[in-house]
């Protein structure tokens, strides 16, 4: 028999900013009111793009804040706690001051027990506490309530792998029920067991966990768009354009997984057997030539610990270089000695004379809310550079999943997720051959990520990437240079994943460097020529190269069309142009449909 639910929402209705958030209460004003049950020992994943209002519901939920109608109903003596994205130290002297303050106050040796598991002193200032002890703190403060029902907010934001495994291990073998908001991939596939999806105004739930949310989510816009196409509804479908832009960017990065694939092979072949750090390849020179970082026996300390012990490395114009590793374990610190911020105590690092570069740092500026966004992107005009190319500032606006309308919106109305877009698209358009990001996926939405991953795929230069989202990582990275507390750095080809099944290698008798040899990630497999017909192998073979022929070509036309000047002087060429690469663009799309087919063939 069904248990009772322990929290309902009914007839759920919110207004912000003078619309309907959550459904309005007559039709046509908004989506249908929203109806809510959380049952004991649900494992929720609730996902939306940035604005969508999954904050805002967890509050209505914590009853935090007031809906518009509504009725919500809660089982007598459920504990209710709010793990907040960013708690208020402010009124606190230290973080055990800070988590003895909870709702449901939690006894000190509660507090200190998983205080220590998560390794936090409490005693430290919460003025002066990093982000990552404030997390911790807040964590603790939580957990230590005993709480029938965990809102979580963001929870692995500032976390160090280590911390997030321990959370996803006690989450594991919690009995009550908890919703979690969170861009992390792979913390949401492990531990959800059903999916809450907040779009348009509209909760769905639906009992996959974060696992099956995408297969349902594209089922549901197929579904949508089916619908609208039999009513011949083109204004309706007009609307949906994110919605079928975000799922056919999804299908193009698998494709771009093949070649990520491909490369990590190609570097695993490059490094040395002997377990140096160095990468060569079967012509040192050539190699040499192609490297745009050069470390040579680098190494760093700090108060007689070695934080790097000596090190050597050469990049490669096109690497994609992930760094991981626990906080305080060197990661910051290699990175700023590989972009020459930061001077090695032994060693040398060269770069290429023609290296420039690009910071996004986990430290966003914050953008002054009466600025808009055209001011943001192009200066108060009507076009942007984009590393070199002239585009209209509102074309560019949707390939970073805004709506072109919102050109004039000030970014003070923008959530905070959206600003971080908006600043991610500013900084992508800069040219430049190096592109270094630190933390980078903090405070981005699921379909936000998909195009961070598309973008990093696309760029033509070198990547540096600090993160602790392991799906990230897996999905971006040709190289991992592992960091594990004792000044060694690991380099291995592959992801977060590859790095992480060396560490659990037996390895027999002493490693004779500070970087192993690496385990090389396996190529994709080859297709099977017995299920493909002579058709299929020859497309599968030959379509990347057309497909790569049709970006240069779009690219290209991209560029001419650009001159705001054409269309006046030739408007014959502007039409000829126009439908030319109207035709590149179909072509590109039905070369990677039917390549992607194929691929599902052979890996099935």
């Amino acid at each position: 028999m069904a248990q009772p639910p322990i929290l309902s929402w009914e007839g759920l209705g919110l207004q912000q900013g003078g619309r309907w958030l959550f459904g309005g209460p007559q039709p046509g004003e908004g989506a249908e009111p929203i109806d809510l049950h959380i049952l004991p020992g649900d494992r929720l994943a609730l996902i939306g793009r940035n604005g969508a209002g999954k904050t805002t519901l967890l509050k209505l939920i914590d009853d935090r804040i007031e809906a518009d109608r509504g009725q919500r109903r809660v089982k007598p003596g459920t504990r209710i706690v709010f793990l907040e994205q960013e708690p208020d130290f402010s009124a606190f002297d230290t973080l055990m001051d800070f988590a003895l303050h909870g709702d449901h106050a939690p006894a000190t040796h509660e507090v200190e027990a998983i205080a220590g598991q998560l390794g936090i002193d409490m005693s430290t200032d919460a003025a002066t506490a990093s982000g990552g002890e404030r997390r911790r703190a807040a964590i603790a403060r939580a957990l230590a309530q005993d709480p029938d029902l965990l809102l979580l907010d963001e929870p692995t934001n500032h976390l160090d792998l280590s911390a997030i495994d321990w959370l996803e291990d006690w989450l594991t073998r919690y009995k009550g029920a908890f919703i979690t908001i969170s861009h992390d991939r792979t913390f949401l596939k492990r531990l959800t067991r059903a999916t809450l999806w907040l779009d348009r105004g509209t909760l769905r739930r639906k009992e996959v966990g974060f696992g099956g949310y995408e297969a349902w989510e594209e089922q549901v816009y197929a579904e949508e768009a089916r619908a609208a196409e039999k009513l011949d509804a083109k204004l309706k479908l007009e609307a949906h354009w994110l919605e079928r832009g975000v799922t056919a960017r999804r299908k193009r990065n698998q494709g771009r997984l093949e070649k990520l694939y491909q490369m990590r092979a190609a570097r695993a072949a490059m490094i040395s057997d002997s377990g140096a750090a160095k990468l060569k390849l079967g012509n040192d020179e050539e190699f040499k030539s192609k490297s745009v970082i050069v470390a040579e026996g680098i190494s760093k300390s700090y108060d007689g610990r070695a934080v790097i012990k000596p090190f050597t490395l050469r990049i490669q114009n096109g690497d994609r270089i992930g760094i991981v590793g626990a906080n305080g374990a060197g990661k910051t610190t290699l990175l700023k000695m590989l972009t020459k911020e930061l001077e090695p105590d032994t060693g040398t690092i060269t770069h290429a004379r023609t290296l420039s570069g690009v910071m996004i740092d986990q430290q966003r500026k914050l953008l002054e809310p009466d600025v808009t966004v055209r001011q943001i992107l192009a200066e108060g005009g009507d076009w942007i550079d984009v590393r070199g190319t002239r585009k209209h500032v509102q074309a560019y606006l949707k390939d970073f999943l805004f709506d072109p309308k919102l050109v004039d919106t000030k970014v003070g109305i923008l959530s905070g997720g959206e600003r971080s877009r908006l600043l991610l698209a500013r900084e992508f358009a800069r040219t430049a051959n190096l592109l270094v990001l630190d933390e980078p996926t903090n405070d981005l939405d699921l379909e936000t990520l998909d195009l961070l991953q598309e973008v990093i795929a696309d760029f033509e230069g070198t990547v540096l990437i600090v993160s602790h989202d392991r799906d990230f990582l897996d999905k971006t990275v040709t190289i991992t240079l592992g960091l594990d507390g004792t000044g060694r750095v690991d380099v291995v080809a592959g992801g977060y994943a590859d790095w992480e099944a060396k560490r659990r290698k037996p390895v027999a008798g002493k490693a004779k460097s500070c970087a192993p040899s690496a385990a090389p990630t396996p190529a994709p497999p080859p297709p099977k020529s017995d299920k493909l017909s002579y058709k299929d192998q020859r497309d599968y073979e030959q379509l990347p190269a057309r497909i790569e022929e049709l970006e240069a070509a779009i690219a290209k036309a991209e560029g001419i069309l650009a001159d705001p000047d054409l269309f006046a002087s030739d408007p014959q060429r502007f039409a000829t142009i126009s439908k030319g690469l109207e035709n590149a663009r179909r072509q590109k799309d039905e070369a990677e449909e039917r390549w992607l087919d194929i691929a599902e063939k052979v890996e099935g």
